[in-house]
């Protein structure tokens, strides 16, 4: 009896310390967009912080996509869009398959998204590929893909089958919508995780669905950096929780922004006819609440791309997302005894003295939008990217949000 007791306590220790990738997506149907135009976003959760925006160009398709900035040639890739606008992310799942005991769950996700990236160029080529590619796949995940011709959809992927779900069709995505976190429909009740994550993107979209207000801002603001419960009924930022009716702390549990949180990237598709390459790879690096976005083209992504969102050659780290891991460390800065890590001063983040990173963060990241929008609009009644006016851009924000974060950064 005893022994089953401590074995007990054990399994429950080690199932609270195996890590989770616990990430939050959607994709959105441009039938229900302001301007048209289909989105797919992903709040990545991963166990490597750091994060930056890749080029490849060794594939029948060059894209750009995040990658882990740890690693110096990157097998795997983790949301993207390449020349012709498709573009793809996942989440993991972990209620469609039973994996074997000591198996990773997985393990090919992240080799197959830079893999489809290189070859597909519609929802239709993906399809194709997945009926292809060799079996057992060692895949489950969700993946969210869009393409340049109104192509949205969501497939729910195991070893050997997949479900396609599209958006378009009111029949999958009644709302125009489809979101995911860490289980898949198609897969075994009640098993997997995220189902409170789920609840409050749900909770958001459907209304927002229906009053035209899903755009790559709005999903930044309230999706990416959600701090609200549904199951506890408590939304962080109604002040209750801060000074002086509270300590101001709290704890890291079933919130959209999450800890382990190291990259929320919105890809804003094209309009059927457009030209691809005005795909707009909208991108947060490191954790959401204290980082800023930035915009970039596939368009001589060989070349340029916003120093910022890039691993530097010495660090091998991308500076923005490094500044946003820097603040996220002083937010989760109570390391005391096994599952400390877990709480987070909020205060720090958002107060009622209006002091908090993601307080001061968020002018920045308006301003980015302000300077950004009218110049992609420009190109958009052009029908192509001017190259030298993106590298001005590329400059001017680079140069402009390095500005603002310093003295946050190093006050």
């Amino acid at each position: 009896m005893k022994r089953s007791f401590f074995l007990f306590i054990f399994v429950a220790t080690v199932s609270f310390l195996m890590p989770v990738y616990a990430c939050t997506s959607a994709v959105i149907s441009g039938k229900i967009t302001p301007d048209g135009r289909p989105l797919l976003w992903k709040n990545r959760d991963t166990d490597f912080p750091q994060n930056c925006v890749r080029y490849f160009g060794n594939g029948r398709y060059p894209f750009i996509a995040i990658a882990n900035s740890v690693e110096d040639n990157p097998t795997d890739v983790w949301i993207g869009t390449n020349s012709e606008g498709f573009s793809i992310m996942n989440t993991q799942s972990y209620n469609i398959m039973d994996v074997k005991p000591g198996e990773e769950r997985g393990t090919a996700n992240g080799r197959i998204m830079k893999r489809a990236l290189e070859v597909c160029a519609t929802v239709n080529d993906f399809c194709h590929f997945l009926d292809t590619i060799a079996k057992p796949s060692f895949i489950e995940a969700n993946f969210g893909v869009i393409d340049a011709h109104g192509g949205v959809a969501m497939f729910e992927v195991g070893y050997y089958k997949y479900v396609m779900f599209d958006a378009n069709n009111p029949k999958d995505a009644p709302c125009g919508y489809i979101a995911r976190t860490n289980f898949s429909f198609s897969g075994k009740v009640n098993e997997g995780a995220g189902y409170v994550r789920f609840m409050q993107e749900d909770k958001v979209l459907m209304p927002a669905s229906a009053t035209g207000q899903i755009t790559p801002e709005w999903i930044f603001s309230e999706l990416s950096r959600s701090f609200t419960n549904p199951l506890l009924g408590i939304d962080l930022k109604n002040g209750d929780f801060n000074r002086p009716k509270a300590s101001g702390w709290f704890v890291d549990q079933d919130f959209i922004a999450r800890s382990s949180t190291a990259s929320s990237v919105v890809i804003q598709g094209v309009k059927s006819g457009e030209n691809p390459e005005l795909t707009t790879m909208w991108t947060i690096l490191g954790y959401p609440p204290t980082g800023v976005v930035m915009p970039a083209w596939v368009k001589n992504a060989d070349k340029e791309l916003p120093r910022l969102i890039v691993r530097d050659r010495q660090t091998k780290v991308a500076p923005l997302g490094d500044w946003s891991v820097r603040l996220a460390a002083d937010v989760f800065a109570y390391k005391q005894g096994m599952g400390s890590n877990r709480y987070f001063n909020w205060e720090k983040l958002y107060n009622n003295s209006q002091t908090g990173y993601m307080q001061r963060l968020a002018p920045v990241e308006k301003e980015v939008f302000h300077k950004s929008i009218p110049v992609l609009d420009r190109w958009r009644k052009k029908g192509a990217i001017d190259g030298k006016e993106m590298q001005q851009l590329y400059n001017e924000l680079d140069q402009y949000i390095e500005m603002r974060y310093k003295p946050i950064i190093d006050p």
